[in-house]
């Protein structure tokens, strides 16, 4: 019953933005700015200060990295094998089925379950999530396609703003200085907005989407949902000293559903179909995942 209301208010703001979205009681234009401001200052300044007073050296382990990204690039590779022999030719499948939402889903899950101490281990996984699966997926389509792996491109994943705000708070954690108290209070009201309009800005991108649950699209979001968490959760089990938080937020961020962003891999029109369709039923089935997920690492 905890897992559930603490997840409540979470899907709750989502089907809010949903509404909002649908209705089109909050303009293109208005939305588009919402996501800017929140992406660019609200959810960097979150991040910046939970990584400024978090304890860096848990949060650095190779070995948490390892138990998080192995079994991505096993299902990263599974999927992707299975739809080319099905397709005959590089889908976004594997991403559709490993790259977790765990800006607009991931943040606000461990934020409200575990306080500003989880993000420590949230910014181990976010510094190289689209780096490491963009790359990845952008390796696979070139060996199926005449495209060229655009490594810049990826490098400028590492610029992003929420990037930036979790070096900054690292560098201000390792620094030893103390931010003036009426700075600092700026910050974090800042920081409080983060979450509420993060998954508003979810709820009205996911009013673009039409949901088609094709037996394809259903299977991914099984993956995504089931297969690819309860994979993190052995993996985790294996690595020692690794701690009951940790284990957590690696389990919660490998349970989230797709993130919005992997629709840029899509290149055919029926990928782009199922990878949109797997974005949206995977946010929905969350709603009945993730609280399974909450009561499973609780104990």
């Amino acid at each position: 019953m905890l897992a559930v209301l603490a997840i409540l208010p979470i899907f709750g703001l989502i089907v809010l933005g949903y509404v909002l979205g649908r209705r089109q009681w909050l303009s293109q234009e208005s939305s588009a700015g919402l996501a800017s401001i929140t992406f660019k200052l609200f959810m960097p300044t979150l991040l910046f200060i939970g990584i400024a007073k978090a304890p860096l050296a848990q949060g650095l382990s190779p070995l948490l990295l390892l138990a998080y990204y192995v079994p991505a690039l096993i299902v990263f590779c599974s999927v992707n094998l299975i739809a080319q022999r099905i397709t005959g030719h590089a889908t976004a499948s594997g991403l559709a089925a490993t790259f977790s939402n765990n800006v607009l889903v991931g943040i606000p899950l461990v934020t409200t379950l575990l306080g500003h101490d989880g993000l420590v281990y949230v910014f181990a996984i976010l510094v190289f999530h689209s780096l490491t699966l963009f790359t990845l997926q952008s390796i696979y389509s070139a060996f199926g396609s005449v495209e060229q792996v655009n490594f810049k491109a990826l490098l400028k994943n590492l610029a992003n703003p929420m990037i930036i705000g979790l070096l900054l708070g690292a560098m201000l954690n390792l620094s030893g200085l103390t931010v003036p108290a009426p700075l600092w209070q700026m910050v974090e009201w800042l920081a409080q907005a983060a979450l509420p309009c993060a998954l508003i800005v979810l709820g009205v991108s996911l009013s673009g989407y039409r949901l088609r649950p094709t037996t394809a699209v259903v299977m991914l979001s099984g993956v995504k949902l089931l297969v690819f968490p309860l994979l993190v959760y052995t993996s985790t089990a294996m690595v020692p000293g690794l701690s009951h938080d940790a284990r957590s937020v690696l389990v919660l961020m490998a349970a989230c559903p797709s993130g919005v962003n992997i629709l840029a891999f899509a290149k055919t029109q029926l990928d782009t179909r199922n990878v949109s369709s797997t974005i949206s039923l995977s946010t929905v089935l969350a709603a009945l995942t993730l609280p399974l997920w909450v009561l499973l690492v609780a104990h």
